[in-house]
């Protein structure tokens, strides 16, 4: 819904702080939302779902003020939340996001916010009947290099793109005892599902709608169950092809980006820093927290002298929650739009032949 009326039966607004709760406390729970949570003040970070005694114990240390329960049950029928985080994985989406509806609160939802479309459909369905917003954690739409990329797009400074490479290697030769390892594509594990999600959103957010034109999976280590490698071409309605590019089994990663356009190219290598830095103990409000090194940032080539450094704009995690906020504060459109996330679902099915719903 577009008219102020809908906004506000889908996004209804509180008095605030945001009563919040976390169900899991992995890598997810306890990187990329705990912190942003608890630095800002829009939000209080009441309760934490974890039945692992050893993340409990890391919990309670880094939020003594929460309330550390079992169960996600427990955390969503404990009635005093206006929102819940599913650090879950992808596979118990649809059951924890049902409920946290049917109790009444907004919800944000890790990427893959489903294990299909059809059962997106059924999360934003549900939302829509609740109305209580869910909202899809793709924060790497504020990553350093993409805020970069779409800076040098609004400037016009490469000319017309006719091509977009967007390269997320990993070296994980072994398969660990976790779940993105241990279930099954239908599951919605792969690297695909993890971090196919975020480039397809990507690609789609600098560049409009497209279709797959071609695409490559493998499965390569011994014991894995889901794709570890995956190439994707992509063709949006305006012409421009994106190829992506994934992998765990990359010793040495290409380009992060490389954009191709008529007047000049851009090219950036390495990751966002935000990842890296929250996991040595970083927080969000700290000084320099999103900024990248010099020796970071990427470079601008007209093919004629040589590539010049272009200054990359800062990583900015935290926008994510502060445009949660907004819409639940103030009724402001999701910083995620649900449709968005759900069509990002429909290419990676038809990345792994899988029929869609519709």
């Amino acid at each position: 819904m577009t008219d102020s009326a809908g906004r506000d039966r889908i996004h209804p607004t509180l008095a605030g702080p945001i009563r919040t709760g976390i169900v899991g406390f992995g890598l997810s729970g306890r990187v990329f939302h705990g912190p942003f949570v608890a630095a800002d003040p829009a939000f209080s970070l009441d309760v934490i779902a974890t039945a692992d005694p050893g993340r409990a114990a890391e919990a309670r240390e880094r939020h003594p003020g929460a309330r550390i329960v079992a169960t996600p049950s427990e955390l969503i029928a404990g009635g005093d939340l206006d929102l819940v985080i599913l650090a879950s994985p992808a596979h118990v989406h649809l059951e924890q996001g049902l409920a946290a509806f049917a109790a009444g609160l907004a919800v944000v939802i890790d990427k893959p916010f489903a294990a299909s479309s059809a059962e997106g459909e059924l999360l934003i369905s549900a939302s829509e009947r609740a109305g209580r917003p869910l909202i899809v954690f793709q924060n790497r739409r504020w990553d350093s290099d993409f805020l970069t990329v779409r800076r040098l797009l609004g400037t016009g400074a490469l000319g017309t793109v006719h091509r977009f490479e967007s390269t997320f290697e990993r070296f994980s030769p072994a398969v660990r005892d976790r779940w993105q390892d241990t279930t099954t594509t239908s599951q919605g594990a792969g690297i695909v599902f993890d971090l196919g999600s975020h480039l397809i959103d990507q690609a789609l957010q600098l560049f409009g709608p497209a279709t797959v034109v071609h695409s490559e999976t493998s499965v390569l280590r011994i014991g894995g169950v889901s794709d570890d490698e995956a190439f994707i071409s992509l063709l949006h309605d305006g012409g421009l092809r994106s190829h992506l590019t994934l992998s765990r089994m990359a010793a040495q990663s290409g380009p992060r980006f490389r954009v191709l356009g008529s007047a000049a190219a851009y090219s950036v290598s390495g990751v966002d820093g935000q990842e890296p830095a929250l996991k040595a103990g970083a927080r969000p409000d700290d000084d320099g927290y999103g900024v990248e090194p010099a020796t970071a940032w990427g470079t601008l080539g007209d093919g004629v002298g040589a590539p010049v450094p272009v200054e990359s704009e800062r990583g900015d995690y935290g926008a994510f929650y502060r445009g949660v906020a907004a819409t639940l504060l103030e009724g402001a459109p999701s910083p995620v739009d649900p449709a968005d996330a759900l069509a990002v679902l429909r290419i990676i099915e038809r990345v792994h032949g899988i029929a869609s719903a519709h």
